[in-house]
């Protein structure tokens, strides 16, 4: 794990051994980011913090939806960022934060074996380096906290940028018509809308999360409200962003919907006209044919007449389709 002391100096590298006497001494903001949990995580999460046991087992396993909890003296919060794997799914990356006075602890939730490894520090390299770089120097934990979830609401609206740049195109090419695999095309479109609804359940939830936190203001800092409804707000503009793209997505699988609604309305109505036009005429050659061609000798005269009886019922039966707007 990594024990960072962050003063108004900077942000200095310390020893997991040396966290009690830090916490005790109060000086400056202490961040645990613990990579993976195991046993000297729970260990320092139980003993030397004295978490509830119920929010260390929440670390050790897979949230499947956000949530918060709040403590006598800290707050635990489990949020996710989305991340695109194969064939559309959507991974959810988990962050578990407890905040409390004076320091920070965030826990990479259970990683997915197929995300590729890494990805899940985006957010906290992205802020520490911020750190390192003199460009941002928070002094106490809800500070820090809105910072790393700015990154996750900024990954999101990256993510659904590029949601958005694929369903333009698919939209694209379904006005184009391209010649394609229909049904190829149709799971394109499902899973452009698989991802889209993905983001928008994240960020919903989410914005519930700190929607409950925002009321809670005996156990809010007044300097840490404002940052609590910002991230709220983030997260209602996330949710309103993928409901507008989920919108334009779903009218262009009904414009598809409709094209190929159309064109099988149309190979309908030209089979009808072909069934219209041959159907009198097989009738008339099943009940003749045989009397006529097949005997001892054929009957010319008939079978002109009968040439002719179906070369008028054909041309009526196509003037009439023609009337019906069939063709």
């Amino acid at each position: 794990m990594d024990v960072h002391l962050i003063t108004e100096g900077g942000i200095e590298q310390c020893d997991a051994d040396d966290l009690p006497a830090l916490l005790e001494r109060g000086r400056g903001l202490v961040w645990v980011d613990i990579p993976r949990f195991d046993a000297e995580a729970a260990r320092v999460l139980g003993e030397v913090f004295e978490f509830h046991p119920l929010a260390i087992q929440d670390c050790e396993n897979r949230n499947t939806v956000p949530k918060v909890h709040v403590y006598t003296d800290y707050v635990f919060l489990a949020l996710h960022s989305p991340e695109l794997g194969k064939g559309g799914h959507v991974h959810h990356l988990e962050l578990d934060q407890f905040a409390g006075p004076g320091y920070l602890v965030t826990v990479h939730g259970p990683l997915d074996p197929e995300v590729i490894p890494g990805l899940e520090y985006r957010e906290t390299n992205a802020v520490r380096k911020r750190i390192e770089s003199g460009r941002f120097r928070p002094s106490r934990s809800f500070e820090l906290s809105h910072a790393i979830v700015s990154a996750m609401t900024r990954h999101q609206e990256g993510f659904l940028g590029i949601l958005a740049l694929e369903v333009g195109l698919l939209e694209q090419r379904v006005i184009d018509e391209e010649k394609e695999d229909p049904e190829e095309f149709l799971e394109e479109l499902f899973r452009a809308r698989h991802g889209l609804i993905a983001v928008r359940t994240m960020a919903a939830l989410s914005r519930e999360i700190y929607g409950r936190l925002s009321t809670l203001t005996r156990f809010m800092p007044a300097e840490g409200q404002p940052l609590v409804v910002d991230i709220a707000d983030q997260f209602e503009r996330i949710k309103a962003m993928a409901d507008g793209e989920t919108e334009f997505l779903q009218a262009v699988i009904e414009f598809h919907q409709a094209m190929t609604n159309t064109k099988m309305t149309i190979a309908a109505e030209r089979l009808a006209v072909i069934a219209a036009v041959t159907l009198p005429i097989t009738a008339l050659s099943s009940i003749y044919g045989m009397n006529v061609i097949v005997n001892e000798h054929t009957h010319l005269g008939q079978l002109a007449v009968i040439l002719v009886v179906m070369l008028t019922m054909s041309l009526i039966l196509l003037r009439w389709a023609k009337h019906q707007g069939w063709w």
